[in-house]
């Protein structure tokens, strides 16, 4: 899927483009590998971690530029949407900077694919999209009807838009997780926790990376996946990760919900469910013909039953404090294995 391609990530920087890269080094023979973000610094950093890899190409620009967006694309066979403006709070008191970066520059990317005849791009989205409480749950959920909408614009077919929604990377910069540790290994007796009952989905990045690989593979275009996912208590979390320190509680912040969902039951009728994962089909009609039943991989789906809905708090798979913890030490060892194989 990756050999001999030329592949662009917007948002390259950030856990999980840098990641991704690592994971397509590791496993393929792409042509190049271009990071397109708009932060120097970031670039600056993760050109020392990537001296070694002649393919990876570094360019400076923003995805509301799509001037410099499109001129970055020229040759671009697939691109890994990752770039956005993530962080609740700082959406709610900026909310047009929001707006620009993930709705315009959704746009931007769906132009400049369909100009350049890129074969493929998926998106990244989040579960916050899904019955949005916030306003950068609502510019994901915009983002998607865009990308999902633009399989009509090229008639020909010739580039396909798909979508990836998952919860919260364990890993990742804007998980709790590393915060938490941070403050542990600073010595803090306590740790915020914005309300005791609050569950959230887990993955780890390693199978966010390994989901969006195979998504390339199975997508026909218009499809917004989501794979089956544990969920875990806020206050499991402390527990596996320091059982003798206490929450404090500072109350839910501007836009955050109790609990996340990944399908809505409105969602219902249109969603499939695959062994490990969900598709939920377009809501409009797509020009081409696709049987979203059976993947591109021939991996045969049905549809969930009436009034399905795939949520935090109802989700049959829940992690127990050990299986956290668990989780927690394999996502260690194997970022460390990623990075010890590209350099």
């Amino acid at each position: 899927m990756f050999n001999n391609q030329s592949i662009l990530i917007t948002g390259g920087t950030g856990s999980f483009g840098k990641a991704f890269i690592k994971h397509i080094l590791k496993n393929y023979k792409p042509k190049n590998v271009i990071v397109y973000s708009r932060d120097e610094l970031k670039q600056f950093e993760m050109q020392q971690e990537f001296e070694q890899a002649k393919a990876v190409q570094f360019l400076i620009g923003d995805v509301r530029d799509e001037n410099r967006l499109s001129a970055a694309c020229h040759g671009v066979d697939l691109v890994v949407h990752a770039a956005a403006l993530k962080q609740i709070p700082t959406a709610e008191y900026n909310p047009m900077e929001c707006i620009k970066t993930n709705i315009i520059g959704a746009q931007n990317i769906i132009n400049v694919a369909l100009h350049h005849k890129i074969k493929k791009v998926i998106a990244l989205s989040t579960d916050k999209a899904a019955n949005p409480a916030n306003l950068y749950g609502a510019t994901k959920l915009a983002a998607d009807r865009l990308f999902v909408a633009a399989n009509n614009i090229d008639v020909t077919g010739h580039t396909r838009f798909s979508v990836v929604r998952y919860g919260n990377v364990m890993g990742s910069r804007g998980s709790v997780v590393p915060l938490f540790k941070k403050l542990l290994s600073q010595g803090a007796k306590e740790l915020p926790v914005t309300d005791a009952r609050m569950t959230r989905f887990w993955i780890t990045l390693d199978h966010g990376i390994q989901f969006v690989s195979k998504a390339f593979q199975r997508m026909h275009g218009g499809e917004i996946f989501i794979p089956k996912l544990p969920s875990s208590t806020i206050m499991d979390i402390i527990l596996a990760l320091a059982p003798e320190v206490k929450a404090k509680m500072i109350g839910i912040r501007a836009g955050e919900k109790l609990h996340e969902l990944m399908c809505t039951k409105d969602d219902a009728r249109m969603t499939l469910e695959f062994q490990d994962h969900y598709i939920v089909k377009p809501s409009i009609v797509c020009h081409f013909q696709a049987d979203y039943g059976i993947n591109a991989l021939g991996e045969q789906g049905h549809p969930v039953c009436e009034g399905f809905e795939y949520s935090s708090e109802t989700n049959p798979w829940f992690l127990s404090v050990d299986e956290i913890q668990t989780l927690l030490n394999e996502e260690q060892t194997v970022s460390h294995a990623i990075l010890e194989t590209v350099n």
